[in-house]
């Protein structure tokens, strides 16, 4: 079926996208690398992360249709507003798909945060993936380039000492499915005013990375927090010390891909880890 109309999207700021318009009135979404950003995305892993929760039959995420290594074809879901009950249901549909455990905590491969590559190699306790696999490759980066000093390295080595302590509760309660990305910019609103999840960057691990994700940089109705307590409430010790923590993860991934401005939440997560 032939393209008849393409229409640019935006949104995105790693590869370039549209809306194509087929010949009989229905619409796919592509997304595509060029020659800058080849390097800096996997088809591959995006759609092994859209299977998965769309395995979970929990909340909607675009069906994939076509893919090669240069480019994604997407079900079109037609853009809308939120409604009565639309934050309620995100939280809800997200606590039900944090039910669907993993063997261990990690991935089958690894995948990318934004541009930045991620690590899923699979560990048997969480705070041992969270050291491994999120935090030091982050810090590592992030003081190559010379964005932390010696007082930040001090804080940062104590809080990977401690860790088997701060997120002892992550261990106990087990690997869940996360989407890995949860800011306001990839829960999508559907015509009928619905969520859908889009951009993942799943793995197993501890339910919290996602509401820590979802409360960093703010766009969540509070009925999303709410109806998720609701359906499966965090344990104490969460906004004190593991929120903080899994929020240094993305805070050291926004420094690394967008420079210094993100260096003072850095170490205020640091500061708020050690009270």
């Amino acid at each position: 079926m032939s393209v008849t109309a393409t229409t640019p999207v935006g949104g995105g700021c790693i590869s370039p996208a549209a809306r194509l318009t087929l010949e009989d009135g229905s619409h796919i979404f592509l997304k595509w690398t060029t020659t800058a950003d080849e390097g800096s995305v996997d088809f591959d892993a995006e759609v092994a992360s859209l299977v998965a929760l769309a395995g979970s039959h929990t909340l909607r995420v675009p069906i994939v249709l076509a893919h090669e290594a240069r480019w994604l074809a997407l079900e079109w879901l037609e853009p809308g507003s939120p409604r009565p009950g639309t934050w309620q249901a995100l939280g809800d549909g997200l606590a039900r798909m944090h039910r669907t455990r993993g063997e261990s905590f990690g991935w089958p491969s690894a995948n990318r945060i934004g541009s930045l590559p991620q690590s899923n190699t699979p560990h048997a306790r969480w705070p041992a993936f969270w050291r491994e696999e999120r935090l030091l490759p982050q810090w590592h980066l992030a003081s190559a380039a010379g964005h932390f000093d010696a007082d930040d390295a001090r804080a940062f080595e104590q809080l990977c000492a401690r860790l088997d302590d701060l997120l002892a509760c992550g261990q106990r309660e087990g690997p869940s499915l996360l989407h890995g990305d949860l800011w306001s910019g990839n829960v999508h609103i559907l015509a009928d005013g619905w969520p859908a999840l889009i951009d993942p960057a799943c793995c197993y691990g501890h339910r919290e990375v996602d509401l820590a994700m979802a409360d960093l940089f703010g766009g969540f109705d509070a009925a999303f927090f709410e109806a998720y307590d609701r359906a499966w409430p965090v344990t104490d010790g969460y906004a004190e010390s593991r929120r903080p923590i899994y929020q240094l993860y993305y805070l050291l991934v926004h420094v690394n891909l967008f420079g210094a401005g993100y260096r003072s939440g850095v170490r205020r997560a640091l500061r708020a880890i050690a009270c």
